[in-house]
């Protein structure tokens, strides 16, 4: 069975590379001498619009094989993950050489292995924090725990915010029936538009900060934020309220009882989680040089960044108490699953981000240059944003933005600009990458962290697609709202 799938493996990869070998005249194109920058859009100008077939594979399978395969999906989601990454990977290094080696370890030097080691530091340091006592699961309190995790989003990250409140929140819930509600609201609120007001909040709007966006502009998107987390905190007041009334005897009836006193442990962890916090602010505030990895240019200041955060992680890990964690029901499968996953989506996201970057000139021509307007950045920000990386796209539309309204204006100059005389342009970019990460599992990293952990406390949440469902009836009307009355 293994030799089998290894062949069709193969069979796929030559095929992928022949298709690419005839519509690309066989080149073979060598990273740029000194290579320490980024492929320019010339690759991006080559590739046909077809080499993101293993892209939607992967996102395929993260939808189907749960549904029709559990077993399969769940013992082997790492092969798949992989298996796709392949079916890309060796094709596009034998037809592009150097510049596709290039290409493939800048993403994972640059993006992939610092978004793990972030995102790893967070749910390592927030593990260890725990909320002890009963807490009755009222539409009252999940409310609440909503609107807290929504206003600290913005300072301690989506992730952070997310991996501190889902098991709380859980158990509160815990002899609740009607659940999945709860969770699916919190992934809107908590992990994506609540990190709307500032860098920190989301990766989208750092990447924006270290491009010249000052730090505290991105509060000009309280209205559209406030606009949308009153209307989704109301409407999931009114549901909670309906279903808990629904509830059986040995769901809202049982937590009638007394609760006992809350108090949380562990919160000598605040220490290593404004640590990550700082790390990540001195990243984009100073300068410390570059170093050069492999012909990736690499910033020193990032570099350190990522081995304070391993290094808070560490001493989280040192300090907690095992029982402790054991008690928050904290396992690192939630942390691995991302890790797996991301590391095969990062891979075959490749082509579909030069595509991009291309602008005018690559097989998204088409998209790149229909977007005028404000709502028309809202909209094909968000919508790549649910599939892609939020991060690059975000910044393939700031940078076409800048290119549209400011053509010739160096970047030191025309940012400035666009946070004033054009800042509805850059409104609608910020809103649409971080409100419509909400959309899908994969829109952002905490939810499918979310996802996994509510999972594992057995809760049974939709599939790909089902949250599709949710999100799509709750979230888009509410966004083509958003679209008329601010962009």
């Amino acid at each position: 069975m293994r030799k089998l799938q290894f062949l069709a493996l193969a069979v796929l990869s030559a095929a992928a590379l022949t298709a690419i070998d005839s519509l690309t005249g066989g080149a073979v194109l060598l990273a740029a001498e000194g290579g320490g920058q980024q492929a320019g859009p010339e690759l991006g100008s080559i590739l046909p619009l077809w080499s993101i077939v293993p892209f939607a594979g992967i996102l395929l399978s993260i939808a189907i094989f749960p549904l029709v395969a559990p077993d399969l999906w769940h013992h082997h989601f790492p092969k798949i993950s992989a298996a796709w990454a392949l079916l890309f990977a060796v094709p596009f290094m034998i037809a592009y050489g150097g510049e596709a080696w290039h290409e493939i370890l800048h993403i994972y030097l640059v993006d992939y292995i610092p978004f793990i080691i972030l995102l790893w530091g967070l749910y390592t340091v927030s593990g260890g924090i725990l909320v002890r006592g009963k807490m009755k699961g009222t539409p009252v309190v999940n409310t609440t725990f909503l609107l807290i995790g929504t206003v600290i989003a913005s300072w301690v990250g989506t992730t952070g915010a997310a991996m501190l409140l889902i098991r709380p929140i859980i158990r509160s819930n815990k002899e609740r029936q009607n659940k999945v509600h709860i969770i699916v609201f919190f992934i809107f609120l908590v992990a994506n538009i609540g990190g709307s007001l500032t860098p920190l909040g989301d990766p989208p709007l750092f990447l924006g900060f270290l491009h010249g966006v000052s730090f505290f502009w991105t509060m000009k998107l309280l209205p559209m934020m406030s606009f949308v987390a009153v209307i989704l905190l109301v409407l999931f007041f009114v549901v909670d309220t309906v279903l808990y009334k629904k509830e059986p005897p040995s769901g809202a009836a049982a937590q009638d009882g007394e609760q006992e006193k809350i108090k949380i442990v562990g919160l000598y962890n605040m220490i290593f989680l404004l640590g990550i916090i700082g790390s990540v602010l001195m990243s984009g505030t100073v300068h410390l040089g570059e170093v050069n990895i492999g012909g990736v240019q690499m910033d020193v200041q990032s570099l350190l960044r990522d081995v304070l955060i391993v290094v808070m992680g560490l001493l989280s890990l040192k300090f907690t108490p095992s029982v402790l964690r054991k008690e928050n029901e904290f396992s690192w499968f939630p942390i691995q699953e991302v890790a797996y996953l991301f590391a095969g989506i990062f891979m075959t996201i490749i082509p579909a981000l030069a595509i991009l970057r291309a602008g005018e000139h690559g097989a998204l021509a088409f998209l790149v240059m229909a977007v005028k307007e404000p709502h028309h950045y809202f909209w094909v920000t968000g919508i790549l944003s649910s599939f892609l990386d939020n991060a690059p796209t975000y910044l393939t539309f700031f940078n076409s933005a800048l290119g549209q309204l400011l053509p010739g204006v160096p970047e030191a100059v025309a940012v400035p600009d666009l946070m004033t005389t054009h800042k509805v342009f850059l409104e609608a970019i910020s809103c649409g990458a971080v409100f419509m990460g909400a959309n899908t599992y994969i829109g952002n990293a905490p939810n499918f962290m979310v996802r996994s952990i509510a999972e594992e406390s057995g809760i049974k949440m939709p599939s790909f697609f089902g949250y599709m469902l949710y999100s799509g009836g709750i979230l888009l009307p509410l966004f083509f709202i958003v679209a008329l009355v601010f962009f």
